[in-house]
């Protein structure tokens, strides 16, 4: 059953609540256009019916633990979420604030670049739970945050039930009404997950870890290339492009000397030539769990300048908030090992 935060205008409309039914106009109104996360906030709303929604739909337990900023302005949230802690990142942009969120506590993917897997997966995180992080970063960003990544810790398409659910209610336009063509979900390749989401009509950019560009490469660094095939992986991004019509993104985390040089550079080129793919290349982020490090800037140019020759679109990652530890896991790593050092 879906919680009261996460349900549409319609959906709330038919809840059982004692009081008039514009009552229920009102309650959606402070959710989604005030963002009051509250009930004791919700000052037209009569006592007996915030008692009811106290006792009968209490919201998340949901605090930030820790808010970092860095010199670019990247801010850095940690979500306590009563059992555990999730992270955010505000990036800010001279178009707007962007939020790049998490789907899940931890992760079970694996990758071994990634410090969000180090502690697995503790459990997804559900549609009520990212709302009410999504309007809390609010008040921490420059100016309303108007474009969204699902990028954060977690696989967000093995959480796809509350991830849409999610999704449907921030682009809904009598609700926080943030554009789909704003907000990219970023996974490992589940392509039955893929499929899935090119069927639920949301124009949303499908972000591909792919990270590698054959199979025995990708096993070594990603655990989920044992389950699918790339070529299993990229069938499915391009029903995603062929049913949607928006292009696909490749993340490419570059890691020196394992897939950095010329070779890497040739093959991912004819993975993708031809069609509507982006290749966005990342420098990949050190943490101290794990020894990878990136290439200098002039191997990162060679690779990005060879993927061009081939008439490929190209961008590389702009790096943000690196001494704040905003990369995804981090944060919560250290929270997790303070907590166990104090014996809590």
């Amino acid at each position: 059953m879906k919680h009261i935060l996460s349900l549409s205008r319609r959906e709330l409309a038919q809840t059982d609540l004692p009081g008039q039914p514009f009552r229920r106009k009102q309650l959606y109104h402070w959710f989604h256009e005030k963002q009051v996360l509250d009930y004791e906030q919700m000052t037209n709303l009569p006592k007996d019916l915030i008692e009811f929604l106290k006792a009968e739909h209490p919201l998340p337990a949901i605090s930030v633990a820790r808010a970092l900023t860095a010199e670019d302005g990247t801010k850095k949230l940690l979500f306590a979420l009563g059992d555990d802690y999730a992270e955010a990142v505000i990036m800010e942009y001279r178009y707007g604030s962007s939020l790049c969120l998490s789907t899940q506590i931890g992760c079970r993917m694996g990758c071994t670049f990634c410090a969000s897997t180090i502690h697995g997966l503790v459990r997804n995180i559900t549609a009520e739970e990212m709302i009410m992080m999504l309007y809390l970063a609010n008040d921490y960003s420059s100016g309303r945050i108007g474009r969204l990544v699902l990028m954060g810790s977690g696989e967000p398409l093995e959480n796809l039930d509350e991830v849409l659910t999610f999704l449907h209610r921030i682009v809904s336009e009598d609700g926080y009404n943030m554009s789909a063509r704003h907000i990219s979900l970023s996974s490992c390749g589940l392509p039955e997950g893929i499929r899935r989401l090119a069927k639920e009509e949301l124009p949303i950019t499908l972000a591909l870890s792919l990270h590698a560009p054959n199979d025995a490469l990708r096993r070594q660094i990603m655990p989920i290339a044992k389950a699918y095939t790339i070529r299993e992986v990229l069938a499915a991004c391009d029903e995603y492009i062929a049913q949607t019509g928006r292009r696909v993104t490749i993340e490419y985390a570059l890691i020196e000397g394992f897939n950095d040089g010329a070779q890497q550079a040739r093959e991912l080129s004819q993975l993708i030539q031809g069609k509507l793919y982006h290749v966005n290349l990342i420098p990949v982020n050190p943490i101290k769990e794990r020894q990878f490090t990136p290439p200098d800037r002039e191997r990162l140019k060679e690779f990005k300048n060879l993927l061009e020759a081939d008439r490929i679109h190209v961008t590389i990652r702009r790096e943000l908030g690196s001494e704040i530890a905003a990369s995804c896991g981090q944060l919560r790593n250290q929270a997790i090992e303070l907590k166990m050092n104090a014996g809590g």
